[in-house]
């Protein structure tokens, strides 16, 4: 393939700061790609100029009808961290493309707040819900924010201050790397202010006592999720997640959601992977979104209304399969069976003896673990404390070989 596509990252201090290279390429492009700030960088010559539209895809495509001529996209820092690089890759090949990154603002907030890059947490609230915050603030967490815009460092601070994190040191670092570089520091709770809409927050988590923040390993509380008893309960679900094994960009299907409590457990234990989950009843699938929401994996999740095993035709094939209800239905475990990919895992749960008796069936063909899971949980009993079991849970997981 024949080189092609530029994308040459670009700071604030424009092109004062590009290297020879970067320079080249600009000075040679038929086409210049960019935004309106970034192309007001560059003195006007003889390429043609694209700024991006609305819908972005529509310039992709313009920039894709333009293949075998000189052109050089320009983007903001790294273009490849939640920038138009990682666009761009979806539609050119690798080896149709040269790109040359600038320092982004993670590396600039970094730097000037003398944080150990591999020890923060990268959140970007641009286009994006503010509950993705839940999955990532977490006491002596050291988050890096990309802002929508000036106002997102209030509402950051209103929802740490809602949440118990007011006492977090919070710093607003604004037009970075150029000669309009401000930095803001105040707590969460003493934070007023709107700054320019370029801006990135960060954020070191200070807990209070009573703040409200969850782990990111299996075995949530129960109410943490909203449900209506329909929820593998909070013991059996860290041993579930324990055997389904997030994993990174993995795809599960949660069969029978429910409550979608191992959907969300394995959304919030891998960033990179998403999870379908099938859901009969249109309440609970509404309840699902409201709990993937809450904990903060709501754009990773999908929520299919139908029932199972006929509402999985025609889905992407899962690296991971749950069955938490229907396990006596053996056309539904054969189906979640085949469909999984190979080095892929499979785990269902069952409380009754008919559910118990197909999982028998599928170790004695298939092999894999066959475990049974006994709880008991004290409370009150008559002014003392007694022991209540809650009903036990045959399991059976598997590996495709």
């Amino acid at each position: 393939m024949t080189l092609w596509l530029s994308i040459v990252g670009v700071g604030e201090d424009g092109l004062d700061g590009l290297g020879r290279s970067a320079r080249g390429l600009i000075e040679r492009a038929e086409v210049l790609v960019g935004g309106e700030r970034h192309l007001a960088m560059i003195p006007i010559g003889s390429a043609e100029r694209l700024a991006w539209a609305t819908p972005l895809t529509d310039t992709i495509a313009a920039v894709a009808a333009r293949r075998g001529r000189r052109v050089v996209v320009l983007a903001t820092g790294d273009p490849f961290c939640y920038g138009v690089g990682v666009t761009l890759a979806r539609h050119v090949a690798a080896d149709e493309t040269v790109v040359i990154p600038a320092a982004g603002c993670v590396a600039l907030a970094c730097a000037r707040l003398q944080w150990a890059s591999a020890e923060v947490e990268l959140v970007t609230l641009h286009g994006r819900p503010l509950e993705l915050l839940a999955a990532s603030v977490r006491p002596g967490a050291r988050l890096i924010i990309l802002s929508h815009d000036g106002a997102t460092p209030e509402k950051v601070a209103v929802w740490l201050c809602e949440h118990g994190f007011g006492g977090s040191r919070f710093v607003v670092l604004q037009r970075l790397g150029g000669d309009k570089e401000r930095i803001l520091e105040a707590t969460a709770a003493t934070w007023r202010g709107r700054p320019a809409d370029l801006n990135t927050v960060a954020v070191d988590c200070v807990a209070a006592a009573d703040a409200a923040w969850h782990p990111r390993i299996a075995g949530l509380a129960d109410d943490a999720f909203e449900h209506d008893g329909q929820i593998t309960k909070r013991e059996i679900r860290a041993a579930t997640l324990t055997r389904l094994m997030p994993q990174p960009r993995g795809l599960l299907w949660d069969v029978g959601a429910g409550s979608g409590s191992v959907s969300v457990e394995w959304l919030r234990a891998e960033p990179t992977a998403r999870a379908i989950a099938i859901e009969r009843d249109p309440a609970r699938a509404a309840r699902i979104l409201r709990n993937a929401s809450a904990l903060g994996v709501s754009r990773r999740l999908e929520v299919v209304e139908g029932t199972a095993p006929a509402r999985l035709q025609g889905l992407e094939a899962p690296d991971a399969v749950f069955v938490g209800g229907g396990t006596g239905d053996e056309g539904l475990l054969a189906r979640g069976w085949d469909a999984v990919k190979p080095g892929g895992r499979m785990v269902a749960n069952a409380v009754t003896l008919g559910g118990e008796a197909a999982l028998l069936a599928r170790h004695r063909e298939l092999g894999g673990d066959l475990v049974r899971l006994s709880i008991s949980r004290a409370e009150p009993l008559a002014g003392e404390i007694a022991w209540r079991a809650l009903r036990p849970v045959t399991q059976w997981s598997a590996i495709k070989k």
